[in-house]
Formats: structure tokens, sequence, C-alpha cells
């Protein structure tokens, strides 16, 4: 359970209609298995114990009484496992029969959920579940709860807590696991069992990924599947294990066995903790809480950890999320326009990646208010560091977008500069480096107001992330479209736009601006070559990106982000090269706010945003126990 993860099982046994003993005996099985493999939760499906397709047996006193003492011999058998068994069976209590499920745990019944929400043709044999608030007898004399109004809290890490709703619930309109996560489960259950029909695959898939992401939790669907009768329909014995929108592991349709993954419920915790909706909507009033033991220890990880956080993986889905940020940029700058009444844009353009994007989103928004691109006043601003490389490819990149094309030369006034403020322009450090950084600012702005224009910023938000930025220089601007796109993404969304402009000529420059080293420019060039490559410097965009989004869009800790690091990035960077770089980012990341806290408006494209407004941290924050957490490692 180290950094809040939490492993969980939904497991399908093959079963006998109506044959007790056999059903119990699979699901001990299963029971040692998971608890060998260190699940927390498992999830067996509905009335599993007797099968979901017994009918008008359900009604049977010798069913009913096997059910019983099976379910007795079960909770014996756990005494010895590890974590909480939830398992589908029919339950008599005051001459009532419900669809239920009984959470079993060290040698204990922690409660029964009967299912609230009936199917056609259930009510023959079921009493809805949710007027149920009673407690049944064990033969121990002890009075166990049976009550959808169950939070499962666990007693070693109060920080898991489950509610369970069974079956059909999870279609109804208000559905029961929407209740339970206001009242504060984290992770919601359902064991599962429907008939399966062409297309539901896609549909549970869909409903599990959207209520996990609604209702801010893990959603563990365990689903019946061989031994059902098949006299009318097949059941598809599906697994699926959710968390927050995604799906993190399911099983294939028609098999039998045991689904495993990892819940991170810290995480969970987090997103709600920051999600005022969902605080206010909370509401546990009613709840039983009934406490559950478990075996605490590091939980190995099987889950994808994704090295790209800010990028999609699927090709189609990367495409379509380039396209959006495209648009949420361009519209964010022509609102600015018509804010400002500004007659034309001015950039200062590098033949870098950030640059580029910012005049290609500038053209897009231009066009979007039908004003010609020649209104678009790109600078290059050659100075001490500046390539051929990169100044051919800001002039094709000017040229070819059809927008105004300056050039000047920034060598002159910085070397006046130099002079005046008494600067040897050998000694390389940073007054020598920003001054550059200055000057091209200083001619921004000052164009801008030459020609009723708005300057429009480059800078990304890994830069800003980082503080590698010139205060009062690179970082300022009137309007900043690239202020919450992350170096990693800013490559994709150029690639995008290079792949679908339909010039083969911008898109042959694209891919060479693809293609250079991320660089400042502001030392000069190594025999044409640049000298000054900000990743050797200040680490691989990558993994700052990594850091970045875990720690703001979850809340982890620079330890669990370290862990994560290792398992996103093995092959790549062993864990000493991760260490290193991350040490880097929370120093440069606290020490930096002051450029963030005084940064200019831009539209947020994503859940992480460093603007003012998007994130609020005070610039002489102390960041000794961040760093001293990664000093122990």
């Amino acid at each position: 359970m180290k950094d809040g993860f939490v492993k969980v099982a939904a497991a399908t046994p093959k079963i006998k209609v109506a044959d007790v003993d056999y059903n119990g005996e699979k699901i001990k099985k299963y029971m040692k298995e998971a608890s060998r493999e260190g699940a927390v939760i498992t999830v067996f499906p509905e009335l599993c114990l007797t099968s979901r397709s017994c009918g008008d047996m359900f009604l049977q006193r010798t069913l009913l009484d096997a059910v019983r003492n099976k379910l007795d011999e079960i909770k014996d058998f756990s005494k010895d496992l590890g974590g909480i068994f939830f398992i589908g069976l029919p339950i008599e209590n005051g001459g009532k029969i419900y669809n239920a499920v009984a959470a079993v745990g060290k040698g204990e019944i922690y409660g029964f959920v009967p299912k609230t929400f009936l199917t056609p043709g259930e009510e023959r044999y079921f009493s809805a579940g949710g007027d149920a608030d009673c407690v049944v007898e064990s033969d121990g004399g002890e009075f166990i709860p049976l009550c959808p109004d169950i939070i499962f809290r666990c007693c070693e890490m109060p920080e898991i807590a489950i509610g369970c709703e069974v079956g059909s619930d999870i279609t109804a309109v208000f559905n029961p696991g929407a209740f339970h996560a206001g009242a504060g489960a984290n992770i919601i259950v359902n064991p599962y069992a429907a008939p399966e029909a062409a297309g539901r695959k896609i549909k549970r898939d869909e409903k599990a990924k959207a209520l996990s992401a609604q209702l801010i939790c893990g959603y563990i669907l365990a689903g019946a599947g061989e031994g059902e009768s098949t006299a009318s329909c097949v059941y598809p014995g599906h697994n699926i294990i959710a968390e927050n929108g995604s799906i993190l592991n399911e099983s294939p349709c028609f098999s039998m066995g045991v689904t495993y993954s990892e819940i991170d419920v810290f995480s969970l915790n987090y997103q709600r903790s920051r999600n005022p909706v969902f605080r206010q909507s909370a509401e546990a009033d009613g709840y039983i809480i009934a406490g559950f033991n478990i075996e605490t220890g590091e939980t190995h990880l099987t889950r994808a950890i994704d090295s790209l956080p800010f990028v999609p993986d699927d090709d189609s889905l990367r495409e379509e999320r380039c396209s959006e940020i495209f648009s949420i940029q361009a519209y964010g700058l022509k609102k600015r326009f018509e804010h400002t009444k500004s007659e034309k844009a001015v950039l200062g353009i590098s033949g870098g990646l950030d640059s580029t994007l910012s005049l290609l989103v500038t053209a897009r928004a231009f066009d979007l208010m039908g004003k010609s691109r020649k209104d678009i006043c790109a600078v290059t601003m050659p100075g001490f560091g500046t390539t051929g490389r990169t100044y051919e490819n800001a002039v094709k990149l000017i040229k070819s977008l059809g927008a105004e094309f300056r050039e000047i030369n920034i060598s002159k006034a910085v070397l006046q500069h130099f002079k005046d403020i008494n600067q040897d322009p050998e000694k390389k450090d940073a007054a020598y480096e920003n001054a550059q950084a200055r000057e091209r600012t200083q001619i921004l702005m000052d164009i801008s107001n030459q020609v009723n224009g708005l300057a429009v910023g480059t800078g990304d938000m890994s830069e800003l992330a980082l503080g590698w930025a010139t205060y009062n220089g690179d970082h300022m601007s009137m309007y900043n479209v690239n202020g919450s796109v992350p170096k990693t993404l800013v490559r994709y969304l150029v690639k995008f736009y290079a792949d679908t402009c339909g010039d083969e000529g911008l898109k042959a420059t694209l891919y060479d601006v693809l293609d250079t080293p991320v660089s400042p420019e502001l030392l000069p060039a190594n025999e044409g070559e640049i000298a000054q490559k900000t990743e050797d410097i200040v680490g691989p965009y990558e993994l700052h990106d990594f850091f970045l989004y875990n720690m703001i869009h979850y809340g982890a800790s620079p330890s669990k982000i370290y862990r994560l690091a290792k398992a996103a990035f093995g092959g790549t960077y062993d864990g000493e090269t991760i260490l290193k770089w991350e040490k880097t980012f929370y120093r440069r990341f606290f020490s930096q706010q002051f450029k963030r806290s005084c940064s200019p408006d831009g539209p947020a494209v994503g859940s992480v945003n460093l603007s003012p407004g998007g994130f609020t941290m005070p610039s002489d924050v102390c960041s000794k126990i961040w760093l001293d957490e990664l000093e122990k490692l």
C-alpha cells in the first residue's frame, strides 16, 4: 500500500447452476490466489455462490440454507487470508430474499449489501434492497448489517473506503455508487451478472470509465461467466478495473480467472480535495461505517505508467487533442485581439519550437478573424549565439506563412548596453545572456507600441516550471498562447500542423525545426553549431514534464514520483539520473515561482496550468521538506 497503491482483483470462477458446494470451492480457490498475489480487495460476480440463473430455485429453503452454510465456511476460510472479499449470493432475512453481496475477511462477515434496483424478472424472487435497513444474526450470535448504505473502511489504512453496488445498479439514473462516493467511498465494487449481446462490452467499458471519472474513484466490475445457464442467454465473464476515467485492466470476454491492477487512492483523494464541486455534493448521513482489516506491505506495480502524461498514446486521440489545443489557443488570442482592438500581432521568431508554435497559432487566429497574415509582424533578431540553421528556418517559416518579415540584429545594441553597464563581453555570465533576451523583448514591445500591436508570447509551461526564462525578458508578453503548453506537447502540436498543413515546403521547414536541439542560443555558436543545449543544462524535458504532471495533477510526493519515473522510464534513464534531475526540478520549481507569479495572461489548455490564476504558491515558500524526502532515497 506504499504511496497509496492498492492492489485489487476481479475474479470470475467457472460455476455450476445451484451447485453451492462446487461454486464455493471455486470461490475459495480464487480467494487464496488473490491473497497470495497481494490483492487487498477481491470482487466476485453477482450471485456467484448459486449462479445468477437459478430461477424459482432461489425461493427454495434447501438452496438458501446451503448458501448460509457455505458462507460460514468461506468466512472461516478467510481467517488466514489478506484483504476483503465481495461475494454475490442470495440472503434471506425477515421473510424477504435479497440479491446481495457479502463482504468477508479475516474470519468475519463485515456486512451484506443488497441490490437496490432489480431488473425485470428479479422481482419474482427478490425484494428490492433500497429499503433494507436491518441486521442478520450469524451463527455466533453477532448481528451483521444488511443495508445498501455501508462504507467499508480499512482499519490499517483509512484512506481506503469501499462502497458496493450490485449488477444493474450501475445503470440507474441515481445509481448507488454515486451516493457511496458522496459518502466517502473512493473505490466502488460491482459484482455483476448480465447476459451478453453485441455491443454491450463497449457500453460496459464506457460506463465504467464515465462513472469512475464522474465520481473520481476506482471502479471494479466482476462479471459472471461460464457455467451460468445458457438456456436463453450467455454471460460474458468480463472484468473491468477502472480509475478516474481510464481502464487500468480488463479481461477478454468469455474468459475465466482473476484480473488484477492497482488503484491509487492517494491520487483519488487528492483530486477530490481540489474539486470544489465534488466536495459540495458530498453527504455521508445515514451511512454505516464497517471497519475491515488487511495485511499491509509494499504493492508491486503492474499498471502502465505513462512516460508522456501530457501526450495521448493513441494516434487518433492525439490528433484530436492537438486540434482542440490549437483551437483553444487561437480562439483565446482572437478574443484578446477583439478586446484590445489591436491591429497587428508582433512576435519574435527564433527558429525554435516555441516561437514556431506561437506563429502557427497566430496565423490560425488571424484566419479566424478574417485578417490578413501580413498584419502579423514576425521579427527575427539574430544575436551572438544564433546559428545559420535556426536563422534560415525562422526566415522560411515567416515567409511560408505569409507574415510580415522583419530582421533586427541585436548584437550592436547589446554591445552598447554592455558598455553602458560596464559589462565585459568576454564574461559569459547571466548578465551576458539575459541582456540579449531583454533586448529582444524591448524591441517587440516597442514595435507593438509603434503599430498598435499585441506582443504575443512564446514561452511554454515547462520553461515556466523550471524558471528557464529571463525575468522581465522572454517570459513577458502581452498575451502568451503557449503559457500552459508543456514542452513535450509543443513538439506534437508542431508535428500535427506540419502533417495537416498541405504545404510541402512548410512541412519540411517544420520538420527541421523539430529536429533542432532546444536552445536559447545566448552563447556564441561552436563552429556554426548550437553551443548551448537546454536539456544538457537543466535536464530532459520529458522527465521534467513527468515530474510536473504527477506533482500538480496527482499531488504525488517526491519519493512516489521517483518510483513512478523509474517504472515509466526504465531502460531509458537509470535511477541515479532520474534522481539527479528530479532534485533539479524541485529546486528550480520552488525558487522560480516569482517568475510565474507575474506571468502574462494566456489560455489554459489542460488540467495542469501554472498561470497565476491556475496555480497559487507564494514566491518565498520553502522547499525543504520536498528536497529532504529526495535526499533519503
